[in-house]
């Protein structure tokens, strides 16, 4: 199988790298997308079109909403959309779709979301959460409060919704994993766990690759 492996930052996956190094596992290509929407999703489908791949694995830190999951967890994201592509209107977040500017089954979103149907969440037994990203990252309690409410996210990231936009487009089989380093809104980074969350990110997705490859 024919795997392409995006992130937006080199330190998200170096340890990936470096046991791809010494396993000697072939046809699994590396790529740093840059951070944000913009850059993910041209330098993603860049590559799609170059050399097309048979599974898009994405892998990242992110962002959490809910507290019970400990700093370090490893999710795997079902469903994205874009959460600041809306309008705060009468004291209430409305999307696009919410406005009637795009119809919510519009191919290929799916009633308003990026939804992965192609199968390969099954194959893993990480959690399935619901995903947002944004351009601007959250930290009001009152944006907080508008997502929660809008889209009942677990997580969020910056590069999400690239993923699963582009591959969708595409008909490309997806997965996107997310390691919990902070809490939303948290900006006191003595209380977020980079570490930990990058070497969980890395142990899961080495086993998964080691699962389907």
């Amino acid at each position: 199988m024919d795997i392409l492996l995006i992130a937006a930052t080199t330190k998200e996956i170096e340890p990936f790298f470096e046991y791809y190094k010494s396993s000697k596992r072939g046809n699994i290509e590396m790529l740093v997308t840059g951070i944000g929407l913009t850059s993910a999703t041209y330098h993603l489908a860049k590559k799609v079109y170059i050399k097309r791949p048979q599974l898009v694995i994405q892998a990242g830190v992110a962002g959490c909403f809910d507290k019970k999951l400990a700093l370090g967890t490893v999710v795997v994201v079902k469903k994205e959309t874009i959460a600041d592509q809306s309008v705060i209107e009468l004291k209430t977040l409305k999307t696009l779709f919410d406005l009637e500017l795009v119809p919510k089954d519009q191919f290929p979103f799916s009633n308003g979301w990026l939804e992965n149907k192609s199968g390969v969440l099954e194959k893993s037994k990480l959690k399935k959460v619901i995903g947002i990203s944004v351009n601007e990252i959250t930290t009001s309690a009152e944006k907080v409060k508008f997502y929660t409410s809008a889209f009942k996210p677990v997580v969020e990231s910056m590069e999400g919704a690239a993923l699963h936009y582009t591959c969708i487009m595409e008909k490309i089989p997806f997965i996107q994993f997310r390691s919990i380093s902070n809490y939303i809104g948290e900006r006191d980074k003595k209380k977020w766990d980079m570490k930990k969350s990058i070497i969980n990110l890395n142990k899961e997705l080495i086993k998964f690759v080691e699962t389907i490859h």
